[in-house]
């Protein structure tokens, strides 16, 4: 079975700026204790709850995360902004999210062998779209010299693998023959670093999957796709309000719901049967078994959680080579997780290995990319 199309480069782009759990903390709980003498009145007579501080033994305990790349350092951690410090840029200057997709793209188009001209197909997938229009991917487009036509989609963390089955049903149409998936996420700009829940969650990358007709493959260890899975189950669990009507409601427009938040604790609880479900069916609807699969490329977003998803799968523990882990060199990257995991952990491959590359996310949404490598 296949798509009649194949993966022939990836690519990941990630700032160089660095916070570790120890300086993350000793920044949140400045804010923390600055927060409660401020409050001292309110939380003595039970109007607000006083905060709570963390530690760098907690954060990896409930995500494993050790620490996480970001655009701004700075601002995130000065207790007084908490907020990464990120200029507008004039119309004339390529958008930063933009930039960030263009670096990624290149990676994978020299992994491909192609350059941007190949490509007549460009879909911007991601969770952090910086702006309304006109569509990033468009920008993209342009900037890599490429044809054909672009847009702009979210589905949050898998947008990726969302947007992969968007580039093979396309190519299967005759719509496209050499497409791109460009994943920037800035989630730095969306983490509410203030949270002692969720400030911790999020780092910022950006990846780029190049997407062919299998006949035109002109490199050796490519991988086929066998077959694409989509599913969602709208929840609001996962939830960022920002959007296009902040400003019309002026009460509201700086509240604390228009970052990320999270039912952290419902999400678990829902996405391990849902995501070990939709796993075990794409991979018996394509007649095969689990320990079939060579390398299973997760979403990054717990390391509990992917545990307790491999083993439902395939009825036992998993090997860090079986599923790789990079969540605690990135944090979560939204839709970036499980490509950044399949970038950095394929190269060991053979010809005929068979791989999954599966994210899960708000909405809920899930994706299944089951893929095979091609001769070398």
């Amino acid at each position: 079975m296949s798509r009649g199309a194949a993966i022939t480069g990836s690519g990941i782009y990630v700032p160089d700026q660095l916070i570790t759990n120890d300086e993350l903390c000793e920044s949140f709980n400045h804010y923390v204790r600055q927060f409660n003498d401020r409050n001292a009145a309110k939380i003595t007579s039970g109007e607000i709850e006083e905060l709570g501080e963390s530690n760098s033994e907690f954060i990896v305990k409930a995500s494993g995360i050790k620490q996480r790349f970001v655009v701004d350092k700075e601002g995130i951690l000065d207790p007084k902004r908490m907020c990464p410090n990120i200029p507008d840029r004039p119309a004339d200057q390529i958008s930063l999210t933009a930039e960030w997709a263009v670096r990624a793209a290149e990676k994978a188009l020299a992994a491909a062998n192609r350059k941007g001209s190949d490509i007549d197909m460009v879909l911007f997938s991601s969770a952090s779209l910086q702006r309304q229009y006109p569509a990033l991917g468009m920008e993209v487009q342009h900037h890599l010299g490429a044809g054909g036509f672009a847009f702009d989609a979210n589905v949050a963390c898998s947008s990726a693998t969302y947007g992969i089955q968007v580039a093979c049903d396309a190519i299967a149409a005759g719509n496209a023959s050499c497409a791109l998936i460009v994943g920037p996420e800035l989630m730095s700009a969306q983490c509410n670093w203030t949270d002692r829940d969720s400030h911790f969650i999020f780092g910022d990358a950006a990846t780029a999957v190049l997407v062919e007709k299998t006949e035109n493959v002109n490199r050796g260890g490519a991988f086929e796709v066998l077959s694409t899975k989509l599913t969602s189950h709208y929840a609001t669990t996962i939830r960022n309000n920002f959007g296009i009507t902040n400003r019309c409601d002026p009460e509201h427009q700086h509240d604390a719901d228009k970052l990320f938040h999270q039912q952290g604790r419902k999400v678990f609880k829902d996405v391990v049967p849902l995501a070990s479900k939709f796993i075990a069916g794409q991979i018996a609807d394509a007649g095969l078994k689990p320990h079939d699969l060579k390398r299973y490329w997760l979403h990054q977003a717990n390391i509990k959680m992917n545990s307790l998803i491999a083993k439902r799968v395939v009825g036992e523990e998993l090997s860090a080579a079986a599923a790789p882990i990079v969540i605690d060199k990135y944090a979560n990257t939204a839709s970036c997780g499980s490509i950044l995991s399949f970038d950095e952990n394929h190269a060991d491959l053979a010809e005929g290995d068979l791989g999954l590359i599966c994210s899960f996310g708000a909405g809920y949404s899930i994706g299944g990319v089951l893929v095979k490598q091609l001769p070398a």
